[in-house]
């Protein structure tokens, strides 16, 4: 599945990348990477995913670590923007907690080759990159965790291990990514509003419409 193909329809893949040369190698290697892992693709590959020679993906990139490097970088940034967005939302936490999880889940799996790409290569990335994307990452769960913690502070949610809670709800919004198929029957925004209302279940919210859970 290409990663042009997997992104949702709004929205222009990489735009923030330029110049077009240097996009169309990112892009090149998102598909080679979340088909072939990272260790088992070559510079070669994603050069000529791109129809580039290898040497053209020098001027670009120094390495491939970079290329990985890069994805990691705009993926991660894009998930804590999604998530900043809604713990800094207006709303009750049950409503914040909602947008949160719907808009994370679907950016998950309307780019669910990315988001693997992203989500599940972090081990192959240099000691300095790993540590810059782990402190996005444990921003992401404070964006949640604060959510959480207004909830219960609140008497929305019935929480007793909030940083356990924080962890379930991110890998289950994050697993979306791997088993996600745009042939499916379900779209993303499907998926994205039954997984908000599992996780307001899980935090003993009432979702919207819904019946008070029984305690």
């Amino acid at each position: 599945m290409g990663a042009a193909k997997e992104t949702l329809g709004e929205e222009q893949p990489w735009a923030e990348v330029s110049p077009d040369a240097a996009r169309r190698l990112l892009i090149a290697a998102v598909e080679a990477f979340a088909e072939r892992g990272y260790h088992a693709t070559t510079t070669r590959d994603i050069a000529g995913r791109a129809g580039m020679s290898p040497a053209a993906l020098y001027i670009h990139y120094k390495t491939k670590e970079e290329l990985l490097h890069r994805i990691s970088r705009l993926g991660h940034d894009k998930a804590l923007d999604i998530l900043r967005s809604a713990a800094d939302g207006e709303g009750t936490p049950a409503e914040r907690l909602s947008a949160a999880v719907r808009s994370f889940v679907r950016w998950h799996a309307g780019h669910h080759t990315t988001a693997r790409v992203v989500q599940y290569e972090l081990d192959a990335l240099s000691d300095e990159h790993r540590t810059e994307i782990v402190a996005l990452r444990r921003q992401s769960d404070a964006a949640v965790r604060e959510i959480i913690n207004d909830g219960v502070r609140a008497g929305e949610f019935d929480v007793p291990d909030v940083p356990g809670t924080t962890l379930a709800v991110l890998s289950l919004c994050i697993d979306v990514a791997r088993w996600f198929n745009v042939e499916g029957r379900r779209t993303p925004d499907e998926v994205g509003a039954t997984y908000a209302d599992l996780v307001l279940r899980m935090v003993g919210a009432v979702p919207p419409g819904g019946a008070a859970p029984q305690r």
